[in-house]
């Protein structure tokens, strides 16, 4: 991602949306936009608007934070080992612009592939199917049909 391009979406970012992609922060959970939010559509990388999950690999883990079984492109997103808070797990961050998005683990449904991608909604943002041609993600309504 052009550096300046970001300097410029990082100044745009909430206070929350700043210290969960750039300080490694995580937000509360159940208090969050989309922990319970289930409409059709994608999630895109808050600062680079890169695609990252789809709403139909969505799933109510009841952690509190939006879950997924996978992500739509698995070279966007990269996992790095993460010993913070006296605790091992896998951190998940997004390739383009290097946002820390939330955790994966192996405790998701078996019949998905095992995987649960418990990410922070103030690293996301929302395009609903009805949006994606017009925000630019056309190639992406596929998913849906």
């Amino acid at each position: 991602m052009n550096p300046l391009k970001k300097q410029e979406r990082l100044e745009e970012l909430t206070d929350i949306q700043y210290k969960v992609t750039q300080e490694n922060g995580t937000e509360r959970p159940f208090e969050n936009e989309f922990y319970n939010h289930f409409e059709a559509g994608i999630y895109v990388d808050i600062v680079s608007g890169k695609p990252l999950f789809s709403s139909k690999d969505q799933y109510d883990s009841d952690c509190g934070w939006p879950s997924f079984t996978k992500s739509i492109d698995e070279d966007e997103i990269h996992e790095e080992f993460d010993s913070s808070h006296g605790m091992r797990r896998t951190e998940v961050r997004s390739v383009e612009a290097d946002s820390h998005l939330g955790h994966v683990f192996a405790d998701g449904p078996k019949e998905s592939g095992g995987m649960r991608y418990c990410i922070n909604s103030a690293a996301l943002r929302f395009v609903p199917v009805a949006d994606l041609e017009k925000e630019g993600y056309g190639e992406y309504q596929q998913l849906f049909m």
